[in-house]
């Protein structure tokens, strides 16, 4: 066997090291500036440049038109009962969805995959089918209607129509939340705890729900905002009477409708503040809360 050239070992090292240096650093994804440029084109095109014409239209407004607009009775009305429901049935979710996360990770019973895949069904049902199923159950004679009924308790065509509706959409944000977690956190952490003896509600109060309020605060914000954007589920319920159950999201298309562009983004801007103000106060305690516990983990 005739021994390697040296012109071929030669050869072979400049691509050896043109294929090193091309693969520098293991990854196979472009640069950091041509990634970054790609993600701000990418959310100025989606997120910013459409949200910005909502501020260049209304500018178009004088301020006693805006003012008169925004302030309206029949607008207020319609923003008391957004953020209202939303806040009801994001609260509603956090309880029962942190509940339903239990069960669906604590506990092994006949159908728990079907209970499992039945929580994402709010996720692919269309928002119209969802609308139009829930008030034909909460209708007066509906299957669930006829029973409040009696109690003299309506739901369909009321201000509790839109709640049950939204708590309706928001429920999976909230299980698929906290469901991670639980998995994360393992069971003989419990154990350890009742071996101590630590009660049942001694053990959730103090090791498992520091553990759990992130994410249920996570939760919530996320079901929160899905709520106060909800139009589909919600007019089929809600009966859209003005300074009753008419939401904003309907107000600003019935103002589209009537070729009122500058009220409906004066309508839609200030309800775009105002949700983001409650996301960013919300978020903040939320913050505020984990480095508070990242803190008492440190000094421990």
């Amino acid at each position: 066997m005739w021994p390697p050239s040296p012109q071929g070992a030669h050869a072979g090292a400049p691509l050896q090291k043109k294929r090193g240096s091309r693969f520098r650093g293991g990854s196979v994804l472009p640069g950091f500036g041509l990634s970054l440029g790609f993600t701000l084109l990418y959310l100025g095109l989606m997120i910013l440049i459409p949200l910005s014409t909502v501020f260049l239209k209304t500018a178009t407004m004088t301020w006693s038109d805006f003012w008169q607009t925004v302030t309206g009775a029949r607008a207020l009305a319609a923003y008391r009962l957004s953020l209202g429901a939303s806040f009801a049935a994001a609260s509603i979710n956090a309880v029962f969805g942190l509940l339903v996360a239990w069960v669906l990770e604590r506990y092994s019973f006949p159908g728990r995959r079907l209970v499992d895949a039945l929580v994402d069904l709010p996720f692919a049902l269309p928002t119209a089918v969802a609308g139009i199923s829930l008030a034909t159950l909460y209708a007066k004679n509906g299957w669930i209607g006829r029973w409040f009924e009696p109690l003299g308790i309506e739901v369909a065509y009321t201000p509790l129509g839109v709640v049950v509706a939204l708590t309706f959409i928001g429920l999976p944000f909230v299980v698929r939340t906290v469901q991670p977690v639980l998995a994360d956190i393992d069971p003989e952490v419990e154990e350890a705890a009742a071996s101590l003896g630590a009660g049942r509600w001694q053990t959730f109060r103090r090791v498992l729900f520091p553990e759990l309020l992130p994410a249920a605060l996570t939760g919530f914000v996320l079901a929160f905002a899905r709520a106060l954007g909800e139009y589909g589920s919600v007019i089929f319920i809600a009966g859209n009477m003005p300074m009753r159950s008419e939401i904003t999201p309907l107000l600003i298309m019935i103002k589209l409708e009537q070729y009122d562009y500058a009220g409906a983004t004066a309508s839609a801007l200030v309800f775009l503040l105002v949700s983001f103000s409650l996301l960013l106060v919300i978020n903040l305690l939320s913050w505020r809360r984990s480095r508070r516990l990242r803190t008492a983990e440190a000094n421990e």
